[in-house]
């Protein structure tokens, strides 16, 4: 007979085994392991009876139906073929991210449950499951380096689900792409769409799927299905083999390799992602994308400056009521430095026509860059030089070199336009010398962010957005588009919209002048884009004359953070209208805009603390739905049990600043 002793001990070990197998959830059966939410909301499961199936569940409801996952491997064809021997490794993880550069809050909550699978054949797979996203990554852990063929992404959404999708009809593109709602299952296998793509359930739940962490690997894309069952398949630019220049700013592709990578055999692979949110003003919330890059990898980042730009380009260099002529040259150069130290904008940015654009050391005879770097030090302003990535790729050490002799605080690089695997790689390059010579980025002609922010804090922005520029040469960009981006492209991260228009024009004054642009929308929807559109290297974009004709206007522009110690989105319907609270120190900032229909809406100020606050509003004008430019401002005192009513004319916006007193 068995002891007492003996008895206690087996009950103890079958409990520890029950124990365990509840906390991983895994099935000998369903061969399923389930990762759940610390909340228990969001939860990600695989099966791996044949090869990788993942599925996705959200608030109890299906989120994504089983979806088989691999990749192919020329040195390694039986990866990921038929996965045996899982060896589990469980994390839980609660802790803080303090961001060198707040771009929705200074203090993220980093929460997750974590499964980590490996397989014999030294390949496995991580999941990750937030209250508000699940993500998952492929794993390798072979010694010598290896050859990506391909790796299959697949998402089986339902056919009725609504989806914000931006159709791209090339790999070699500058990424600003429109949103269109459709059904998931209206689209085909031929259209390619970018990321981020924004499901909506049918339950009303949102579904955002995007990618992080992208480092020495190509973008992804999405490609939808002849079957109109609503199922999506990967698909990722191959490498390129051959190139030439193409005219004086960017190259052409000639031919590419039959594989996507070549890459280290010991490595994880970029996150495949979804963040969740029951509805559109959580979504808004969400910085998942942020938390899946890579950690710092900068030793020291007290450097790092964000803020405000004076813009060149878009108005042309339209200045007036000036003695000399306006132009690409020293004089309008020092009047836009003189307008940002009045106005206390920490850059200015010397965009195309300083150089040629196909040579970074044949510059513009019209202007003196010793005297414009220093005339700027002396006003306290830093400069942003303008370049391309071809000219920038060709004489990369002696540019960079030049540029930090001269006093050049960042760099602009603009016609990347590519995300195969040594574009990706040249990001990065990019980063990691500017960063040696303590100099910002922004990325110009770029594919989304994936993370790449935290991993490189001094790349401050990028644009691979449909921004103000189109403006210049087209009605694209509407109020509906404005009220789409922060729910699609601004998912991945920040975005150089480039706002700031002096000229509004309604929808039917609005005319196209490259030279003298103008925005659709009211002057206060305008306003508005810097509170809602997030940039930590935020442009003005019209030229200084026209700010300084409109004083109060222009003080309460120049004063609007461009970083964030909390935000709250207060109301949001994508493509329709939004409206979002942001913390910066102990002001509060409101921005509302809405597409073409007017609106009104209640906001209570129940997010302040106790105590007065001085509120200065910018609201549209009586006459604003006539003429776009008309706006009222005024100042009051309020609590936290006050009621802010926003009316919203056609194309409409709000904005406003709280000072607690």
């Amino acid at each position: 007979m068995k002891s007492l002793l003996q008895l206690s001990s087996q009950k103890a070990l079958i409990l520890v085994m029950i124990l365990l197998a509840f906390a991983l959830n895994v099935s000998a059966k369903d061969r399923d392991i389930v990762v759940t939410s610390p909340d228990g909301k969001a939860v990600i499961r695989l099966g791996f009876t044949k090869g990788f199936l993942l599925s996705v569940d959200y608030n109890g409801q299906q989120v994504m139906a089983p979806s088989p996952v691999s990749m192919s491997i020329s040195e390694y064809p039986g990866a990921f073929v038929n996965p045996t021997g899982p060896k589990i490794k469980l994390r839980n993880v609660n802790t803080e991210i303090i961001p060198p550069v707040a771009e929705k809050r200074s203090r993220i909550r980093d929460e997750y449950n974590e499964t980590e699978i490996w397989f014999k054949g030294n390949y496995g797979i991580k999941l990750r499951a937030y209250n508000d996203g699940v993500a998952w990554r492929l794993l390798t852990k072979f010694t010598d380096s290896i050859t990506v063929i391909n790796e299959l992404v697949t998402l089986k959404m339902a056919a009725a689900d609504s989806v914000y999708y931006g159709d791209e009809d090339n790999f070699v593109s500058h990424s600003e792409r429109f949103y269109t709602c459709r059904q998931a299952g209206s689209i085909k296998s031929n259209q390619m769409g970018i990321l981020p793509a924004v499901f909506r359930k049918v339950n009303g739940s949102i579904a955002a799927f995007t990618e992080g962490d992208l480092l020495d690997y190509p973008g992804l894309y999405l490609l939808g299905s002849d079957k109109s069952d609503g199922s999506f398949t990967g698909t990722f630019p191959k490498v390129v083999d051959q190139m030439q220049p193409k005219k004086d700013r960017d190259y052409g592709i000639v031919s590419r390799k039959n594989y996507i990578a070549r890459t280290n055999g010991t490595r994880e692979f970029p996150w495949r992602a979804f963040g969740l949110a029951e509805n559109e003003a959580r979504l808004l919330e969400n910085d998942l994308s942020y938390r899946l890059g890579s950690p710092c990898k900068l030793s020291e980042t007290s450097w790092i400056k964000p803020g405000k730009i004076a813009w060149d380009w878009w108005n042309d260099w339209n200045i007036s009521g000036v003695p000399f002529k306006s132009g690409i040259n020293t004089d309008t150069y020092k009047y836009y430095i003189d307008f940002a130290s009045a106005n206390k904008l920490e850059y200015v940015v010397f965009d195309e026509g300083w150089s040629k654009p196909e040579d970074l050391e044949k510059i513009n005879p019209d202007m003196d860059m010793d005297a414009l770097f220093a005339y700027a030090k002396q006003k306290n302003v830093g400069i942003i030089l303008w370049t391309t990535g071809r000219a920038l790729e060709e004489k990369f050490e002696s540019s960079f070199a030049k540029f930090s002799n001269w006093g050049c605080v960042g760099v602009k690089v603009d016609f990347l336009t590519r995300d195969d695997q040594a574009m990706v790689n040249f990001y990065e390059r990019v980063a990691k010398k500017a960063a040696e010579y303590h100099m910002l980025v922004d990325f110009h002609g770029a594919y989304k962010p994936t993370g790449f922010s935290r991993t490189y804090p001094n790349a401050l922005t990028r644009e691979g957005v449909r921004g103000l520029e189109n403006a210049k040469w087209s009605k694209d960009i509407t109020p509906a588009h404005d009220c789409t981006l922060p729910f699609t492209r601004m998912f991945a991260g920040p975005m150089d919209y480039t706002p700031g228009a002096m000229r509004n024009e309604n929808q039917k004054t609005f005319t196209i002048n490259y030279s003298a642009p103008m925005s659709m929308g009211t002057r206060c929807h305008e306003l508005a884009k810097y509170v809602i559109f997030e940039s930590p290297l935020q442009m003005l974009c019209d030229n200084p004359t026209n700010y300084m004709k409109e004083p109060e206007y222009l003080s309460f522009l120049a004063k609007v953070p461009v970083t964030w110690d909390e935000t709250k989105c207060i109301n949001a319907s994508i493509s329709q209208y939004v409206t979002v609270a942001r913390k910066n120190g102990n002001d509060w900032y409101l921005g509302s805009m809405t597409d073409f229909t007017a609106r009104s809406f209640d906001v209570p100020l129940s997010f302040l603390d106790e105590g007065q606050y001085s509120v200065t509003i910018f609201k549209d004008g009586i006459n604003a739905d006539r003429r776009a430019e008309d706006y009222a401002s005024e100042t009051f005192t309020v609590t936290n049990r006050a009621i802010l009513n926003l009316r919203l004319a056609s194309g409409g916006g709000f904005a406003c600043r709280i000072t607690k007193l």
